[in-house]
């Protein structure tokens, strides 16, 4: 049994699927030119699961990476933040624990969509915090492209598979990799600008194609990811009595680069205090923050004492953010 403590991440991983499809292979089927694609979103490729490739194949492998990065084999939880399950029922975070040979363990999913990353933290935090849990593994893995129209302009370019994964373990509030405090919101009148209609209780099966893949207004997903990410940044700072300046590294979800630079823009934050790596993995939703981390810390871009500040927005609509002081952590290639 846990003591009642802070979370503490220890371990860090990431996995890309094989297959690259650069802009190039989308220009003729979808009317448009790399030059259009990268202006507007920032993206010059994305990797893109095969037939029989799927978001538990991709979490396990971002899972064993986290599990060597943390120096553990065992946790007491895992938490997957999902919205491509491998299924409807049942959640697909208990074949990810199974398969990481974490038997016997909580395990179940967290549909928050491109924030699921961050409320799956939040939830392990808190089974932590509860005595619940120990050591926790969260991981963030989506096969969003399972879910965009293949002749849909608009969102194709925009969106990758992959997975990405953190090892949390109880710990004190003033070590290296503590987490927190945590900001997250929710409002459901915004619903209807992402969504995929079909496929739940309210309408199972699609009426027309279309209603089975998402749906997007792009201009007012733009002006509510860039508000929302600086409102809640902006909370998280001031209960962590951080100034803007403190901040060595803003890793936002990588949504599209006009975005992430419009919230550092609204928060004070200088554009080489970014960290971004969508140019080659695209919108990958839940795994998109873990999978930046663990680029960050490849490329030198994340140093252990960096005070780090963590925000996101998806469907639903949610978003939120937290913080950290970055820990000494080993992270392997991500392919």
């Amino acid at each position: 049994m846990a003591t009642r403590s802070t979370a503490v991440l220890t371990g860090l991983g990431g996995w890309l699927p094989p297959r690259v499809v650069d802009n190039f292979e989308l220009t003729d089927r979808l009317d448009t030119t790399d030059e259009w694609i990268r202006s507007r979103t920032g993206i010059a490729e994305r990797r893109v699961v095969d037939d029989g490739m799927s978001t538990v194949d991709m979490a396990v492998e971002a899972g064993a990476r986290a599990l060597r990065s943390a120096g553990t084999e065992n946790v007491d939880a895992v938490v997957l933040a999902t919205s491509t399950p491998d299924q409807p029922c049942p959640a697909s975070a208990p074949q990810v624990a199974t398969r990481l040979g974490q038997r016997d363990v909580a395990a179940f999913d967290v549909n928050a969509v491109c924030s699921g990353f961050l409320y799956a933290l939040a939830t392990a935090a808190g089974l932590i915090a509860g005595r619940v849990a120990r050591d926790v593994l969260v991981v963030g893995s989506d096969a969003f492209t399972t879910l965009i129209d293949p002749d849909d302009r608009g969102t194709v370019p925009i969106f990758g598979d992959g997975a990405g994964a953190v090892v949390l373990r109880a710990g004190e509030e003033d070590e290296p990799g503590a987490l927190g405090p945590f900001d997250l919101h929710s409002d459901g009148s915004g619903t209807d600008l992402l969504v995929v209609p079909a496929g739940g209780s309210r309408q199972k099966t699609p009426q027309q194609p279309s209603e089975a893949y998402l749906h997007m207004e792009g201009p007012a997903v733009f002006r509510h990811a860039t508000a929302r990410m600086a409102e809640s940044s902006r909370v998280v700072l001031g209960e962590l009595g951080w100034a803007v300046g403190d901040v060595d590294r803003f890793v936002g979800h990588q949504a599209n680069l006009r975005i992430l630079n419009a919230v550092a823009k609204q928060l004070g934050l200088p554009a080489d205090g970014l960290v971004v790596n969508i140019g080659h993995t695209g919108n990958t939703s839940a795994a998109s923050i873990p999978l930046a981390l663990a680029d960050g810390v490849r490329d030198g871009s994340l140093r252990a004492g960096d005070r780090v500040l963590l925000a996101a927005f998806g469907a639903g609509l949610t978003w939120g953010a937290t913080a950290l002081r970055w820990p000494d952590l080993a992270v392997e290639p991500v392919e």
